[in-house]
């Protein structure tokens, strides 16, 4: 580690994800918030923390398509399904944008609606995907990303809030990105693996009876949250890509 770096690190240390009160989950699609911090999301609810899950687009062309429900219907039936999910970890705030999934919809206005829900919702935190993932090829995910990345920056001044996203201004004091190859905050999970998996169990229309894909994928989690505990020194642990209002701005170094 250089110098800088580690400077950086002494001088403006990341707070613990844990000391926040209000937690706001970004998530592309449905499922994608249970993905990517549904442990840490349930170890928050449980906590008796402020936690609020926005799911962007619509998932009308998620893979239950294949099974014959399509269109706005799929869309619904994945509203429902996220609706479950979330009870299942704990949270009841859920809120949705109803944007057109893959892509269809305009940038600004998704940019727009989060700055809303930033607004309303007035969290200290804000999560969403690494916009930076280099095998990242979904433009929903990059896109919500890069949505969040812009507006960790400017949801503290009111006057930017108001004249470019018609929103108020929300103390936001950190943000932390999920799906991320390089993480530097972790929250130690323990045993809430079992529920991230209940929740995404929910997404049966993704994930249908004997799904070798959810087999795969909960292989996967289970072998990165176990690396990050054996790290950590616990059972299990998620990780992020957290800056804080002062890394987040004019200092490199706090992201190599």
């Amino acid at each position: 580690m250089g110098l800088t770096k580690l400077a950086i690190r002494i001088a403006v240390p990341n707070p613990k994800i844990e000391s926040f009160e209000r937690f706001l989950f970004i998530g592309p699609h449905p499922d994608d918030l249970e993905i990517g911090a549904g442990a840490t999301a349930a170890k928050l609810a449980e906590q008796g923390k402020k936690v609020c899950f926005l799911i962007c687009m619509d998932g009308r062309f998620g893979d239950g398509a294949s099974n014959g429900v399509k269109g706005a219907d799929l869309a619904a039936l994945r509203k429902e399904e996220a609706k479950r999910s979330a009870a299942v970890l704990g949270v009841d705030d859920v809120r949705f944008l109803n944007l057109c999934d893959g892509y269809g919809y305009e940038q600004k206005k998704l940019v727009c609606e989060i700055a809303k829900v930033i607004g309303e919702f007035q969290p200290d935190i804000v999560f969403g995907p690494d916009p930076e993932s280099r095998s990242e090829s979904h433009a929903d995910h990059l896109n919500v990303g890069c949505a969040v990345r812009e507006l960790a920056c400017f949801a503290a001044y009111a006057g930017i809030m108001d004249k470019n996203y018609g929103a108020k201004a929300a103390p936001v004091k950190a943000v932390a990105y999920y799906m991320t190859a390089r993480p530097n905050a972790f929250v130690k999970t323990g045993k809430r693996k079992a529920k991230q998996f209940e929740a995404l169990e929910c997404h049966k229309s993704q994930y249908p009876e004997g799904s070798s894909e959810l087999d795969a994928l909960k292989l996967y989690l289970n072998l990165r949250s176990a690396e990050y505990g054996l790290k950590h020194f616990c059972r299990a642990a998620e990780g992020f890509r957290m800056y804080n209002v002062t890394t987040m701005h004019c200092i490199p170094e706090a992201g190599e």
